[in-house]
């Protein structure tokens, strides 16, 4: 399944913030007239930056109430302290000790009953202490267990879809059915087809998620994997970025480390909390920090399962229930009447929910591009579309002007 597909939707960035940046960034004090103005800016656009006047743009560029919230909602925890969590110990971040109180693991084998072995209690927990603005405290009122169990149910419904055996002739129910599968269904290393790496011939689309090879010079695969059946070079790019401090390569190179490590469910917390425009963040539905706009609500979007649904496979808007998305909704039910959830009033169904586009105020501006507009000579510019520089990840901003611009900040 592709969970990463995002719609290519530019959008120029606003000139005027640009021009104050330079400014700020470059030292110049305005001009007493219009024509020494436009030269001087010119002029300084056209200079490479320092790497700390590129920092400064950076900054300035991001400090603002959405990018705070973004960030504190996808905010990670170094890899060597999530190793450390293991259920019960009283080290264990907040966010996790949460979890273990309204899911125990006794909990966990119920809920998974035919679950690969590799999907452990333990490996959740640490896919969830991996960002700890997942059942995190609030501290402006909200519920934070009530918003937990909401994120719990909404998680555990789409697992028993996406990798479910979906087998009616068991004796498990099939809402218990979840995450039967860690690789995507008859697809291995070595055998023949999933390669998914068609994309990988492609000059373009290499240069920007580079595919790792085998010895033999062949490509390697990047089938469905984990939790999330997590899909493509353009999906494993971006999720290794997350998990190792900014750096594509090492899920490109080795993409069975999302099956056969604690990523096999990291994969799947990670998407739940990390937007994709023109699509808010599961998260960010669920604890009420998206807003739906005019556009949104029109389209049926709004704060609930149903819109979840079309977050995660857009299986939506025929008029009638499409029988995966009835799947969803019959497990969400489920798992929240076990884990003590009331979702009376709660919209489910997705029938007649339109996709989101660029209308909507999920419309994000959080990639880094080159900035072709005029005068806009070595520096980027804040884009909707995905590129390898996520405007999240601090110093991306950067590695897209010396990659664009081919030049070395100092």
């Amino acid at each position: 399944m592709k969970i990463w597909h995002i719609s290519r939707l530019a959008t120029p960035l606003m000139a005027g913030l640009l021009g104050s940046v330079l400014l700020a960034c470059g030292g110049n004090t305005p001009a007493d007239n219009g024509s020494t103005l436009l030269a001087e800016t010119t002029t300084q656009a056209a200079a490479v930056p320092t790497k700390a006047q590129a920092e400064a743009t950076e900054a300035a560029l991001t400090n603002n109430d959405f990018f705070h919230k973004v960030k504190a909602s996808i905010r990670t925890l170094p890899n060597a302290a999530v190793d450390a969590v293991q259920p019960g110990l009283a080290s264990n971040p907040i966010n996790v000790k949460r979890v273990e109180r309204l899911m125990p693991a006794a909990k966990w084998d119920f809920y998974f009953a035919v679950r690969d072995a590799s999907y452990t209690y333990q490996r959740f927990l640490q896919a969830v202490a991996k960002f700890p603005g997942l059942c995190d405290d609030y501290t402006d009122g909200r519920n934070a267990d009530t918003i937990c169990r909401r994120s719990l149910a909404t998680m555990f419904a789409h697992f028993g879809q996406e990798t479910g055996d979906h087998n009616a002739s068991l004796p498990v129910p099939q809402w218990r059915q979840g995450l039967k599968y860690l690789r995507e269904l008859g697809c291995d290393e070595t055998g023949p087809g999933c390669g998914y790496n068609a994309e990988c011939a492609d000059p373009v689309f290499n240069k920007v998620w580079t595919c790792g090879t085998n010895a033999d010079g062949s490509f390697k695969k990047y089938f469905g994997r984990g939790a999330k059946q997590l899909s493509y070079n353009y999906n494993y790019g971006p999720f290794s970025q997350m998990m190792n401090n900014g750096d594509q390569s090492v899920l490109l190179k080795n993409p069975d480390l999302v099956a056969s490590t604690w990523l096999n469910l990291a994969s799947a917390t990670f998407f739940f909390v990390y937007p994709q425009p023109p699509k808010p963040s599961m998260l960010h539905v669920i604890d009420g920090t998206w807003v739906p706009n005019a556009a949104d609500k029109a389209a049926g979007a709004g704060n609930d399962f149903a819109t979840t649904i079309m977050i995660i496979n857009a299986e939506c808007g025929a008029g009638t229930e499409k029988p995966a998305a009835q799947n969803r909704i019959d497990y969400y039910k489920q798992f929240a009447a076990d884990l003590g959830l009331n979702i009376t009033g709660e919209k489910l169904s997705c029938a007649n929910m339109q996709r989101f586009t660029a209308a909507s105020s999920a419309s994000y501006n959080i990639y880094w591009e080159k900035n072709w507009n005029a005068g806009g000579e070595n520096q980027c510019q804040l884009v909707s579309y995905q590129t390898p520089y996520s405007a999240l990840i601090g110093g991306n901003y950067v590695k897209c002007v010396e990659a664009n611009w081919n030049v070395k900040l100092k």
